[in-house]
C-alpha cells in the first residue's frame, strides 16, 4: 500500500501533465495524460458548467463530479474558498455570484495549476481572485476566513480525509458552510480495481463508502450535514473488464457495488 506521501506525489505528478495539456487531449485519455488508457476518459464524472454565468472555457479541464457551486449558497460580499480550484474554473463562478465586493480564494497543490490559474485571473481581468499553494491537510489559509468553502472532486484524492475535513472547518467562520462534491462507493470495489493508479488520480480509487465519508464530515464538528445531489457513475464496461472478473462485473452491473457522485452541504455550528 502507498504512503500518503507517495499518494500526494502520484497525484501530484498527472495533475501537473493534465494542467500542460488542452481540455480536448485530455478527454481524449482516461487520466488527462499518457497512462496507457486512452479509451477510457475523466470526463466520464464531469459536469456541464457552460450554463453557469461566471463559467470560463479555458479553466475548465473536465475534471469534476459534480457542480459545488450550484449548490454553495453564495451571495454578494462572501469570502469563498475552492479546495483543489484546478485552473480555477469554480473560482470563476464564484466569482460571478460574490461579485467585486467578495473575494475568492483557490487552494492547489500542483504549481503549474496555480500557474494556469493565475494566468487566468489576469486574462479575466479579477483583482479580488487569487490561487495559493498549499497542501488541503494542511491549507494555508487562517481561521474563521471563509464564509463558503467549495471544492470539485478533490477530497477523495486526499490521504488523510479526517486531516482535510479538520482543517474545512478551521477556515470556516462560525455558521459558514460548504458545499463539496465528490466520489464515494455503494459496496467494496475489487482491490486490483482500487490499486489502479491511474483511477486513483481519476477519483475512484480513493474513494470511500457514503456513510463512512458523511461520518468523518461529522466527526469534523460540522452539523446540518446533507446530500443535495446524488448521481451513479457510469463506469465504461473496458476499464471494469479489466480489473474484474465476469462473475464481479455482473455483481457490479447489478448495482449492489457503484460509484457515486455526491454533492455535500455541511455547516459550523456558531458558539
Amino acid at each position: 500500500m502507498k504512503s500518503g506521501q507517495e499518494i500526494k506525489e502520484m497525484v501530484k505528478e498527472k495533475y501537473a501533465a493534465i494542467a500542460e495539456q488542452s481540455k480536448e487531449e485530455n478527454k481524449s485519455s482516461c487520466c488527462g495524460s499518457t497512462c496507457g488508457c486512452s479509451s477510457v476518459e475523466f470526463s466520464v464524472m464531469a459536469e456541464d458548467y457552460a450554463q453557469l454565468p461566471g463559467y470560463a472555457p479555458d479553466a475548465d479541464l473536465s475534471l469534476g463530479c459534480g457542480l459545488p457551486t450550484e449548490f454553495a449558497k453564495m451571495k454578494s460580499g462572501d469570502t469563498v474558498v475552492d479546495l483543489g480550484a484546478g485552473a480555477g474554473n469554480d473560482c470563476f463562478v464564484a466569482r460571478s455570484v460574490v461579485g467585486a465586493d467578495g473575494r475568492v480564494i483557490g487552494v492547489d497543490m500542483t504549481e503549474v495549476m496555480v500557474a494556469k490559474a493565475r494566468a487566468n485571473a489576469a486574462k479575466l481581468g479579477f483583482t479580488n481572485v487569487e490561487f495559493r499553494l498549499g497542501d488541503i491537510e494542511q491549507i494555508p489559509i487562517d481561521a474563521n476566513t471563509a464564509d463558503v468553502v467549495v471544492s470539485n472532486c478533490v477530497m477523495n484524492l486526499v490521504p488523510d480525509k479526517e486531516k482535510a475535513f479538520a482543517e474545512t472547518y478551521r477556515i470556516l467562520k462560525p455558521g459558514g458552510h460548504f458545499s463539496i462534491s465528490d466520489i464515494v462507493l455503494k459496496g467494496e470495489l475489487p482491490a486490483a480495481l482500487r490499486e489502479e493508479a491511474s483511477l486513483y488520480a481519476g477519483c475512484i480509487s480513493g474513494a470511500v463508502q457514503k456513510a463512512e465519508y458523511l461520518g468523518v464530515i461529522e466527526r469534523a464538528g460540522f452539523r446540518n450535514v446533507t446530500v443535495q445531489k446524488e448521481r451513479v457513475i457510469d463506469v465504461p464496461n473496458e476499464i471494469l473488464a479489466r480489473h474484474m472478473s465476469l462473475e464481479q462485473l455482473r455483481e457490479y452491473k447489478s448495482k449492489r457495488i457503484g460509484i457515486i457522485s455526491v454533492t455535500v452541504f455541511a455547516e459550523k455550528p456558531r458558539p
